[in-house]
């Protein structure tokens, strides 16, 4: 039986956001951001392990409590330079558990309200797909192309773009060959893109923001407020 292993590279200092910690560690609704991306991977049930990718000098991920997230969670203090650097150097920790065949699920550290029903959607779409895909959603705003003096220059057509989100769902040995031989982008696709093969988009929502900048954490809050009143 195929597993699921998730990966959650989070060795970056995230210098848009701003401050004097890594953006991961910024706090959201009493805990650090981090946690509910994390959260959210280990109370997913089909997912069997979830190794979290630090900065060797990582000096802030023992200053708080993890144990109410359970056994699934892996921590290695391996995390590199770039992105990709950091998911090879998780897939390659995850080795002595993972099968070439097995899904991997990448995720990023500052998506903190992915929810169970967008998780399910990327696991019953692309349960039988030879390739994998990401989590997206269409472009809904007009796009404009700007000049050198930051003046409209044109107007893009949104037709058939869509915004990437995380997770993005591969096959373990298909991800670690691409990661070694195309380490470019700004996320995994990118590099599934470059080996050749063309990634299942699955349609998520708008909720799976990503934290950029400070103003997005209040977002993120009423959102993850919103479900917990839901919840209750």
């Amino acid at each position: 039986m195929l597993r699921h292993y998730a990966i959650v590279p989070a060795a970056g200092s995230g210098s848009r956001f701003g401050g004097d910690m890594p953006k991961q560690y910024q706090m959201l609704a009493g805990r650090p951001m981090i946690y509910y991306s994390l959260a959210a991977l280990c109370r997913c049930q089909r997912v069997d392990r979830v190794w979290v990718v630090l900065s060797p000098d990582d000096k802030y991920w023992r200053l708080h409590d993890w144990t109410s997230l359970g056994h699934k969670l892996e921590t290695v203090f391996c995390g590199g330079g770039s992105r990709s650097e950091s998911v090879a150097n998780g897939l390659s920790a995850a080795a002595t558990a993972a099968h070439d065949d097995d899904w991997v699920l990448v995720h990023d550290a500052a998506r903190p309200c992915l929810s169970q029903a967008n998780l399910n959607a990327l696991y019953g779409q692309l349960a039988d797909d030879p390739v994998g895909g990401i989590l997206a959603v269409p472009v809904a705003d007009t796009l404009k192309r700007a000049d050198a003096e930051q003046r409209v220059a044109h107007t893009e057509s949104r037709d058939g773009l869509w915004q990437a989100q995380t997770p993005q769902m591969f096959r373990y040995g298909l991800l670690s060959r691409v990661l070694a031989a195309h380490a470019v982008g700004t996320d995994e696709a990118s590099a599934v893109e470059a080996a050749g093969f063309k990634p299942r988009l699955v349609a998520a929502d708008a909720s799976n923001l990503k934290v950029t900048y400070p103003a997005d954490l209040r977002l993120a809050e009423l959102i993850l407020q919103g479900r917990a009143r839901v919840d209750e």
